[in-house]
């Protein structure tokens, strides 16, 4: 079973739906044990980070999700659901995340011309083919809103970035976690087959 994380944010329907499209069961659950017990889990987002935190924290949510984590069963983090993972993030103010993997939150840097929640259509360029890229090209469009995005200390983890208009990171991958900053049930095609590949792993 496919356990989707209920903190009170995020797009989990979408995330449910998109799975159910590809064959896999998928339900969405706010109890600790249900998560701990889980086969897989995903964690999506949409929303402030300081907020979603909080939102795990009153659920009795974090330290599972972190053993969980810690057990080696796959785990797949969206959009947010990748920054809740690093050490902290700079989003109106400082604050402490899951800690899962290590680095930091940031935000676009304002500029001339660059539009801020960076919004829309945008490609992958593959530095590590992790399971759920298989059978994806170098290059494919995937759909993407946020303003910040991660740093991770160790380069090792950094499965795609994509220019905006400078390199960030759009995906990583560090044994079983796999987390995106796009949005794969918003990305069509190519979302869906991440999503399936995600199943199967």
């Amino acid at each position: 079973m496919i356990v989707i994380v209920d903190y009170g944010m995020g797009n989990l329907r979408s995330v449910q739906k998109g799975l159910e499209k590809v064959g896999a069961e998928a339900t969405i659950s706010d109890d600790p044990q249900i998560v701990a017990r889980a086969d897989k889990v995903v964690l999506p987002g949409v929303g402030a980070f300081a907020d979603a935190m909080a939102g795990l924290k009153n659920r009795g949510l974090v330290t599972p999700i972190k053993e969980y984590v810690a057990s080696g069963r796959p785990f797949l983090g969206i959009c947010l659901g990748l920054q809740l993972l690093f050490t902290k993030s700079y989003e109106d103010g400082e604050y402490a995340g899951l800690d899962v993997l290590a680095g930091d939150v940031v935000r676009f840097p304002q500029r001339d011309g660059l539009k801020v929640p960076h919004m829309g259509w945008n490609q992958l360029r593959i530095r590590r083919r992790s399971p759920i890229l298989q059978g994806l090209e170098n290059d494919t469009y995937v759909y993407f809103v946020h303003s910040y995005y991660v740093v991770p200390s160790s380069e090792g983890v950094i499965a795609t970035e994509t220019d905006y208009p400078t390199p960030f990171v759009s995906s990583i991958w560090c044994e079983n976690v796999y987390a995106t900053q796009f949005h794969p049930e918003k990305s069509q095609s190519a979302g869906l087959q991440m999503l399936r590949n995600f199943a199967s792993v």
